[in-house]
């Protein structure tokens, strides 16, 4: 059997990963694949009880570290309850967010080591690695101000701007660094324009050697 393939979307607050999504796994079904959609933190039961708990309002004086290995805990249950699973059984696994989003936002945003981060996506992970990574980039304050609209922001929703710009930062720094995984895609513009420029790094991911049956 053939193995499935991991596809991430990452961005920061506002981006509109959701809509994303919804947009490639319509694609993706369109040209006859079988598609599992999840997100990070979460996934499993296990990884969706820590998501609540690394998102807690109330848990505002969380220290950098602990952060980092409560996501690492629910992406170890992930991986290897829901994710590798899927992929070895030849289904193609489309996440919200994933190890990229550790480098961003516990690294680039809290200031923690690439070294550590880097140890626990190996020791966590495994060989599993994102083969598409889709970066919906957007300038922070049309982030921020997307947000404002919203109800009740999570723990991390309530940073400030400078903390969401490290972020953009490590982002943009890591699809510099991997050009060959990552599509940076700008998602400032209109919803149709977004989705047509997704649409074109699928098909032009799918027409890649090796990666259709």
């Amino acid at each position: 059997m053939n193995r499935g393939r991991l596809i991430t979307l990452e961005g920061g607050e506002g981006a509109g990963k959701s809509t994303a999504l919804a947009a490639c796994q319509a694609q993706l079904q369109a040209r006859g694949i079988e598609v599992l959609r999840t997100r990070e933190p979460g996934g499993p039961p296990l990884s969706e009880r820590i998501r609540e708990l690394v998102l807690a309002a109330a848990e505002s004086g969380m220290a950098a570290e602990t952060e980092l290995l409560l996501v690492f805990a629910a992406r170890a249950e992930h991986v290897r309850k829901v994710i590798a699973p899927a992929l070895a059984r030849g289904t193609w696994v489309l996440s919200d967010r994933f190890t990229d989003s550790s480098y961003a936002y516990q690294g680039g945003g809290r200031g923690l080591p690439a070294s550590a981060i880097a140890w626990l996506e190996t020791f966590a992970c495994g060989d599993t690695r994102p083969d598409l990574t889709v970066l919906l980039d957007l300038p922070v304050a049309q982030g921020l101000a997307r947000m404002a609209g919203r109800g009740d922001r999570d723990r991390i929703e309530h940073e400030a701007e400078p903390f969401f710009e490290r972020v953009r930062a490590s982002f943009r720094q890591r699809a510099a660094a991997e050009p060959g995984r990552f599509v940076v895609v700008d998602a400032g513009q209109p919803v149709a324009a977004v989705a047509a420029q997704i649409r074109q790094a699928l098909d032009a991911f799918l027409a890649r050697p090796g990666v259709l049956p």
